[in-house]
């Protein structure tokens, strides 16, 4: 049985984990603070993330600014097309997102038009869910928040949408970084802000979020990776846009029937299955759907959603695409930047190419001593500069038109390098905030008949990993467990010290925050002396209970954490 969201969010804000914006003043719907727990929570999971892409995968990683001037998202198209459609109530005035109000009588209502949406609001009756007044006509609402760059300004800026971008408007530094040579990945995290019209479902669409967003340049002809064969032969559970029944196939048959478009991308939908099951997603609660075609962006080869069964449904936490070579070629446009990779062969090839040859013989009686400045103009255009038989050149600011008299296209045949081409780029692209809600949510675990709330979050992601305490705070075990704690503490580990109420209490307050081990000082422990002093340590998933030696403790910890004896508890 699925929690209840109202619990999770209830936990979050009472443990400190996620809380409600500026609550003094009433909260903003769609903003929520990370409180210390949650800091530590999100840090993990960028650290698990982190060592996988730029660790394993050796991808760069960049920081950009967050505010872009205009010419940037007019580049990328979200000036013009990132918008959704809006409609207001005719009564109270409430704005609502358009394609909300329908979602119980359509497929995929984010893909409707205005007319559309205004049709099924009067097929099935739609009215203001807060009043029952009628709804008004639907508008496009830019998501963008808009700002003005420097003080009386007149230079646009807007806060980003996205991170990719920054890692777009940087390939020429990141090119030349990595020697330009290809492929080359590139890494970010940072945030990113919607101005979404009336957000809900908590965590799942925020105004201020998250984004971890990894962008890989290709080459167009080669959409392979040499890690692929590693993976090949896993699983993964997918929903192809051809039968929108989920299947299972393993990596290698993904691609070989065309399911997944290319190997590149099948991998990275390897590894985001990998990424997530390792902080904490269960795997029987995560699927791959693919774009359906009305909603696959237009640039896109292929695009694939990471999805989870949350008690909202299912819902995407990232997001993996073949994107071509969409981003670049259209900055390359708008900067007026050559974008391109120069691809150099095994060896050099001879091919026929078209050339535009100046007559010298007409051009030097004409011209005599500008003759030389007018030929180099003329062998310096492109075949298809030539329109109806003329051509325009510029020579010492003046223009002048030439017919064929002056100039001829001829073919030649040429030794040739290399060539060159504008790299795609494949983008795993992860909501960090709705990435640590899902690993809450699959986490929770509460027993009714006890009243008792677990969190199993894994280790490598839970905010403390240890909690340290003294069955008495007196007769010397509270300074034996705070000297414990000391240690743990100075090897990196987070731990936690607790000398109030009952073992049990502090076992229940430690299990609901995802604590994996407690380690309790007893009398035995004075006992035995210092010297040879042993504690119990506790294990929350079984409850299993084992005597260590203080002096293994930082030992025992370092191998529980990594996975290599849990059988010890």
């Amino acid at each position: 049985m699925l929690p209840d969201s109202s619990d999770i969010m209830a936990l979050c804000r009472r443990r400190g984990f996620i809380w409600p914006s500026f609550e003094v003043y009433g909260g903003v719907a769609g903003m929520f603070d990370y409180g210390p727990l949650g800091c530590i929570l999100k840090n993990n999971i960028v650290g698990v993330w982190r060592s996988i892409y730029r660790g394993e995968e050796k991808f760069l990683e960049i920081d950009s600014e967050t505010i872009n001037p205009r010419d940037v998202f007019k580049a990328s198209g979200h000036v013009d097309g990132f918008a959704d459609l809006i409609t207001y109530c005719q009564k109270c005035q409430t704005p609502f997102r358009a394609d909300h109000l329908v979602e119980g009588f359509c497929k995929n209502p984010d893909t409707l038009t205005p007319k559309q949406l205004e049709d099924t609001f009067v097929e099935h009756n739609v009215k203001c869910p807060e009043c029952g007044g009628n709804l008004g006509q639907i508008s496009e609402f830019n998501l963008m928040f808009k700002t003005s760059i420097g003080p009386g300004s007149t230079r646009t800026g807007y806060l980003r949408p996205e991170t990719a971008q920054g890692i777009f408007v940087n390939y020429l530094n990141l090119y030349r970084y990595n020697r330009e040579k290809l492929p080359f990945g590139v890494i970010q995290i940072g945030k990113s802000y919607r101005n979404e019209i009336a957000p809900r479902q908590g965590m799942l669409r925020m105004r201020e979020f998250s984004q971890m967003e990894a962008e890989l340049f290709i080459d167009p002809e080669n959409k392979d990776w040499p890690k692929f064969k590693e993976v090949e032969n896993e699983e993964l559970d997918l929903i192809p846009n051809t039968t929108l029944e989920l299947t299972t196939m393993t990596v290698g048959e993904a691609v070989e029937k065309g399911v997944i478009a290319n190997r590149v991308l099948a991998y990275f939908v390897y590894v985001t299955k990998q990424f997530l099951t390792i902080i904490g997603v269960d795997p029987k609660r995560l699927r791959f759907r693919e774009h359906e075609k009305d909603e696959m962006a237009h640039y896109a080869t292929d695009c694939w959603d990471a999805e989870v069964l949350l008690s909202y449904g299912w819902v995407e936490i990232v997001g993996i695409a073949d994107r071509g070579c969409w981003d670049l070629s259209r900055h390359a446009q708008f900067s007026g930047q050559d974008m391109t990779h120069f691809r150099r062969y095994d060896s050099p090839k001879e091919v026929e190419v078209s050339r535009v040859k100046a007559k010298s013989k007409a051009i030097g009686p004409r011209f005599k001593g500008r003759a030389k400045d007018i030929i180099s103009a003329i062998e310096s255009l492109k075949p298809e500069d030539v329109r109806d038989g003329k051509v325009f050149i510029c020579v010492d600011n003046e223009k002048i038109e030439l017919d064929d008299e002056f100039f001829e296209v001829i073919s030649i045949k040429e030794k040739i390098a290399g060539d060159r081409v504008i790299p795609h780029v494949i983008e795993p692209s992860h909501g960090l905030d709705r990435i640590l809600y899902s690993v809450l949510e699959h986490a929770y675990e509460h027993d009714n008949e006890e009243n008792y709330t677990t969190l199993n979050l894994r280790p490598v992601v839970a905010p403390i990993k240890v909690g340290v305490f003294p069955l008495m705070a007196k007769d010397g075990l509270d300074e034996v467990a705070h000297k414990i704690y000391t240690d743990v503490c100075a090897s990196g580990m987070e731990a936690y010290y607790d000398d109030s109420g009952t073992i049990g209490k502090r076992y229940a307050r430690m299990d609901e925050i995802g604590t994996p081990w407690c380690i309790t000082v007893d009398y035995e422990t004075i006992e035995d002396g210092l010297n040879r002093g042993t504690v119990t340590i506790r294990d929350r998933n079984t409850k299993g209970q084992k005597r260590v030696q203080i002096k293994d403790i930082e030992k025992i910890l370092e191998r529980l954490l990594s996975g290599e004896i849990f059988d010890i508890l």
